[in-house]
């Protein structure tokens, strides 16, 4: 896979996600304050904005961005240290919460990460057709009308759409504009055609006819964009092109960061309490994040090795996420709960294996990314993850990178980190074991090949390669 060295232009570009880069608020004093987006697509994006002439299209997340929306066409995200123009649009509240939980989070995240267990699930009843018809379809068309208009002030502006939530939108804009440049990057996996038959008929078709109205559609690995081909050619649908790009990150962003204030007070606060081996996990409380089985592999290893009992810690971080969807509140619930066991089994004299905190704090994240001797990472699947490029940028003790075989991102850095099959958990023992005795040549050799590879390979040089494929005849656009 080559380097990503050519650098974005001044080119306008008009970006198109459900969450923006920056959200807003109101202090304790009434004043109104900005602050960075939440959610890894948001987080992973903002790095573009520094490289190109930006105006992002987001849902008003906030009470206090609907009042933004309603004031302005545009903010000037410049005053708040995002160097972009932000257009927020407010949804009328019931359409978004159908488009947003029940359709894109409980029935499409779902079904992109083959989490259901098609036996008893799901059951699309008469609201599943309302939510996508008077929310879904309904929201994407929103964001279509916003893309046309902001087309309008910069017709040579291409459009790039991001995500799974935005699959229909496509379709409305190339209808009214069919010489506008349209690219979607799908951040997700994509399943093989036989699981998309879960969607009635007009629905999957729809989702399908949507994203080939793209000039290009992006996917972070082989394997996702294989299967998108595959499942476009079983329902009838000729996608232009498609391309694999893995995001980067902005490698100069996690260097500023691991030397902040709030990042070293948390390594303080780490280093107070350091088992001698720590292994680390960085995580969304997402079912398809696969803690809880992570949590019973770490417990084998420690049955399998009672040496390491007293030496080898487990830091959990989780980010609370989707709260109001019952399988996620269930989840948190079952992580809890694998927690209680494994310290209950091997914890003694006062000291836990498995210490777990759920809250966002990407200060304490990125303190554990330099602390940590493995990082583990068991996703059941995952589009990409950026956490397995992250940490190693960032990590001072040559750590080792257990990854799942299913995470987009082990497409990539497959060379250098120990693969493990997420639904293995004697293997996950195993793999544990192997990076926590790995010796320390080893060890530097494969942490410094990633932190060299994500170097090369950052947020600039992946909006480049997007906007390069635009440019280009269909015909000749490489799958790799």
């Amino acid at each position: 896979m080559p380097g990503y060295g050519a650098r974005v232009s001044e080119r306008k570009l008009i970006v198109v996600s459900n969450r923006g880069p920056l959200s807003f608020d109101r202090d304790a004093s009434g004043v109104r304050v900005a602050r960075r987006g939440a959610g890894g697509l948001a987080t992973a994006l903002r790095g573009l904005v520094a490289h190109a002439d930006v105006t992002w299209i987001a849902s008003a997340m906030t009470e206090e961005d609907r009042a933004v929306a309603a004031e302005q066409r545009l903010v000037d995200g410049g005053e708040h240290g995002v160097p972009c123009r932000l257009r927020l649009l407010a949804h009328e509240p019931e359409a978004y919460r159908r488009y947003y939980e029940d359709v894109s989070n409980a029935t499409l995240w779902f079904l992109l990460h083959y989490l259901f267990g098609l036996g008893s699930e799901p059951e699309l009843g008469p609201s599943f057709r309302e939510a996508w018809d008077d929310g879904y379809a309904r929201v994407n068309t929103t964001f279509a009308r916003a893309v046309l208009e902001e087309l309008d002030h910069a017709p040579e502006a291409a459009v790039l759409f991001q995500d799974y939530h935005l699959f229909l939108a496509p379709a409305v804009v190339r209808d009214r504009r069919p010489d506008a440049r349209l690219n979607h990057f799908v951040h997700v996996p994509w399943p093989q055609s036989e699981y998309w038959h879960v969607l009635p008929e007009r629905m999957r078709q729809a989702l399908h006819e949507g994203l080939a109205a793209n000039d290009v559609v992006g996917f972070h690995t082989e394997r996702w964009r294989r299967n998108f081909e595959q499942s476009c050619s079983a329902f009838g649908v000729a996608p232009r092109a498609s391309s694999v790009n893995p995001i980067g990150i902005d490698p100069a962003e996690f260097d500023r960061l691991g030397e902040s204030d709030a990042v070293v007070a948390e390594e303080e606060r780490l280093l107070a309490d350091r088992p001698e081996l720590l292994v680390v996990r960085v995580d969304r409380t997402d079912p398809s994040k696969n803690i809880v089985r992570g949590f019973h592999a770490f417990a084998l290893m420690l049955e399998q090795h009672p040496e390491l009992l007293g030496r080898v810690g487990m830091l959990a971080l989780l980010d609370p996420s989707r709260q109001s969807l019952p399988q996620y509140t269930a989840y948190v619930e079952a992580i809890e709960e694998a927690v209680r066991d494994v310290n209950e089994r091997f914890g003694r004299d006062g000291w836990q294996p498995l210490v777990l905190h759920v809250a966002d704090n990407f200060p304490q994240s990125v303190a554990a990314y330099k602390q940590f001797d493995v990082l583990f990472v068991n996703a059941v699947f995952d589009g990409l993850n950026l956490v397995a490029k992250e940490a190693p940028l960032v990590n001072r003790r040559d750590g080792v990178v257990v990854l799942s075989e299913n995470a987009g991102a082990f497409e990539e850095l497959r060379p250098w980190v120990v693969g493990v099959n997420p639904f293995d958990i004697a293997g996950q023992a195993a793999a544990l074991h192997e990076a926590l005795t790995m010796p320390p040549a080893e060890r530097r050799r494969r942490r410094t090949a990633i932190e060299a590879h994500v170097r090369s390979h950052d947020i600039a040089g992946w909006t480049a390669a997007q906007l390069a494929e635009l440019d280009r005849p269909p015909s000749t656009i490489p799958s790799r």
